[in-house]
């Protein structure tokens, strides 16, 4: 796995400007390392809707330490498409995940916290 500094070696050469001007970037799709420190990682941030959080979070374009202006999302594809080969979508990584029964459990609730969903009490005499 590529590290982010190195990511931001690669924007360097793309871009120009310095490591810091993509380091941030770079390193927040790469956070989730945190959770698990292996490629399963990547599917909380490396797809179409991360590179779009990316610039929620970051802002629409980056101002190079250069003035140049580049838009983030460049940075996220550029970030996704080195360590996939491709920009998948959120909906590519979930058709790879193995349903276990725990995930699909579902409790109705409704008939207990709605007083307007529980049947009236029919006294029987």
């Amino acid at each position: 796995m590529a590290h982010p500094y190195h990511h931001a070696l690669s924007s360097v050469k793309k871009w120009g400007g310095t490591v810091d001007d993509y380091l941030a970037v770079h390193s927040w799709f790469d956070q989730s390392k945190e959770i698990t420190a292996d490629f399963r990682h990547r599917a909380l941030r490396h797809h179409a809707e991360g590179i779009f959080m990316a610039e929620t979070i970051f802002g629409p374009t980056l101002t190079l330490s250069t003035g140049r202006v580049i838009p983030t999302r460049w940075v996220g594809e550029q970030h996704v498409k080195e360590d996939l080969g491709f920009i998948p979508s959120f909906a590519d990584w979930v058709k790879a995940i193995r349903p276990e029964l725990w995930m699909g459990r579902t409790e109705r609730i409704e008939a207990q916290v709605d007083p307007h969903l529980v049947s009236p009490v029919v006294e029987v005499t």
